[in-house]
């Protein structure tokens, strides 16, 4: 499998990652919310198979020791947490790609010399 289609996917699935993360935190308040998330792994698994629908599940088990009286599943610090950690990732792919790219253009432009 291409090196750079398998990027591009799980690039793709951290930026939905972070669309859902988003969109918990901007839930915080809403009561009766439950949070919202996807495997990156199995989510990968199944883009890079072809399949065009994304599984999004809602979070059965709140946080740890985490429990509000309006039923509101988001923790907060832990999706800021979630969030930087898969920004993380994301900045980690781009830079990836991007050297890789750096490489063709490189092996191009020395192979016409």
């Amino acid at each position: 499998m291409d090196t750079i289609r398998v990027m591009e996917k799980a690039l793709n699935v951290r930026a939905l990652n972070q669309k859902v993360i988003a969109s918990n935190i901007s839930n915080v308040d809403t009561p009766g919310y439950k949070e919202k998330a996807i495997d990156f792994s199995r989510e990968l698994e199944r883009q890079l198979k072809g399949s065009g629908n994304v599984e999004i599940h809602v979070v059965e088990k709140p946080s740890e020791g985490y429990e509000r009286l309006d039923e509101n599943s988001v923790n907060l610090e832990d999706q800021v947490m979630k969030m930087t950690e898969n920004s993380l990732y994301y900045d980690a792919l781009v830079q990836t790609i991007s050297k890789k790219f750096s490489m063709m253009r490189y092996v191009i432009s020395e192979g016409r010399k």
